[in-house]
């Protein structure tokens, strides 16, 4: 019997911790936060519908015309725009009395990849 070949022990893989298999590293924090507030900002058939609206358009949407394309009233209406102009997936501006909303170029690519899907 060769021992040799009894002593020699098989490499062992390197990990990062866990017992069963190798995982990979946690995303960094920031970039967790804010795929997490774009993913909540999302999380609402409402908002999806609204953001259809937005991606479709070809001028900024009147808050009046949102209020008349679903049946909410406009304090509600008023604040599912305000979640996704928060997370930075669209912009405002008043024109007189009327607040009109657009999708922000300036969004983040994780917040462009989804509406890409729903536009």
């Amino acid at each position: 019997m060769s021992t040799a070949a009894a002593t020699t022990p098989a490499p062992t893989p390197l990990r990062v911790k866990g017992c069963c298999n190798p995982v990979s590293a946690p995303l960094p924090e920031v970039l967790a936060d804010e795929l997490a507030a774009t993913y909540k900002a999302l999380g609402d058939p409402t908002r999806i519908q609204i953001l259809h609206i937005l991606a479709t358009a070809t001028e900024p949407v009147c808050v009046c015309d949102f209020t008349a394309a679903f049946d909410l009233g406009q304090p509600t209406v008023s604040h599912h725009l305000a979640t996704l102009r928060e997370a930075g997936i669209v912009t405002s501006f008043k024109r007189g009395i009327w607040a009109f909303y657009r999708l922000n170029p300036a969004m983040s690519s994780a917040a462009g990849a989804a509406v890409a899907q729903i536009g």
